[in-house]
């Protein structure tokens, strides 16, 4: 796939289908990451996949209601990090800045590989620290619900989530997001 298809590609959909997660896979993904930039080639992020069904299970109880569809997910990557693993200059701290763009390396290899990559705010993350072991000192930024990409909408969605399946949500225009030289209102 080129470039601007696996951009144009990718979407958080809610219309996850099962897959197969071997070795190879999870390796091309954590690759992936690992090509992202970061502060002074620090590589501050770290993945937990998670495909065994029992601690799969585990992992969606600790979900928030609205986050019902991530539980078909075959994958689920748990993205975490701490300040002290990257750069901290004066009040910068750039941890997740990098983790933030390994993960969107990795979401995008997802994207080429015919898979949907969905990142979750929707979470007790206390929980789901407890269930997959992350030290106290990290802090678990996201959950990555990972699905096979289908063509047709899931029926078991919200009406809400059924109709955004459907298309892309309209993007801001880059005149909403970009200033030249300098900020302006």
């Amino acid at each position: 796939m080129q470039f601007s298809d696996v951009l144009n590609e990718r979407r958080s959909l809610r219309t996850l289908g099962q897959f197969d997660v071997d070795p190879d896979l999870i390796r091309r993904l954590a690759e992936a990451a690992g090509l992202a930039p970061s502060c002074s080639n620090r590589q501050p992020w770290r993945y937990i996949f998670v495909y065994n069904s029992e601690k799969l299970a585990e992992l969606f109880h600790t979900l928030a209601p609205g986050n019902y569809w991530a539980k078909k997910a075959s994958l689920m990557i748990a993205v975490f990090s701490h300040k002290e693993l990257d750069c901290v200059i004066k009040d910068r701290e750039y941890y997740q800045f990098d983790t933030g763009m390994a993960t969107a390396f990795l979401m995008l290899k997802a994207t080429d590989l015919g898979l949907v990559a969905h990142p979750m705010a929707g979470f007790d993350p206390e929980a789901a620290r407890q269930v997959l072991n992350v030290p106290d000192d990290m802090q678990l930024i996201t959950l990555i619900a990972v699905g096979q990409k289908l063509d047709k909408v899931d029926p078991m969605l919200s009406e809400k989530h059924f109709q955004q399946e459907k298309e892309r949500p309209i993007r801001k225009g880059i005149q909403d997001y970009i200033y030249h030289n300098e900020y302006s209102d």
